[in-house]
């Protein structure tokens, strides 16, 4: 694991495509913003547990991990039209 520290307005890179931007911090809180091309998936922690506990869950239906991340990203665009509109 490696441990960098930041600041409010600073940044960090991964590779050439994926910036994480600090934006803003409490004690007890980090906001970043991330900037991504839309076809990486990004996941938080809770999330992909979640969808891990529901594969195992359902190993007889013939459901992975990738349908299930897929069926969270449509949901997500889903969500994103209605609020535009």
């Amino acid at each position: 694991m490696l441990i960098i520290g930041r600041r409010v307005g600073e940044t960090i890179y991964l590779g050439d495509d994926v910036e994480i931007r600090i934006m803003d911090l409490s004690p007890s809180r980090v906001k970043i913003g991330i900037v991504a091309p839309r076809e990486l998936g990004i996941l938080r922690g809770e999330m992909r547990q979640a969808a891990a506990q529901n594969v195992a869950a359902s190993q007889g239906e013939g459901t992975g991990l990738a349908a299930l991340v897929g069926r969270l990203r449509e949901k997500g665009k889903a969500a994103e039209r209605a609020m535009g509109e």
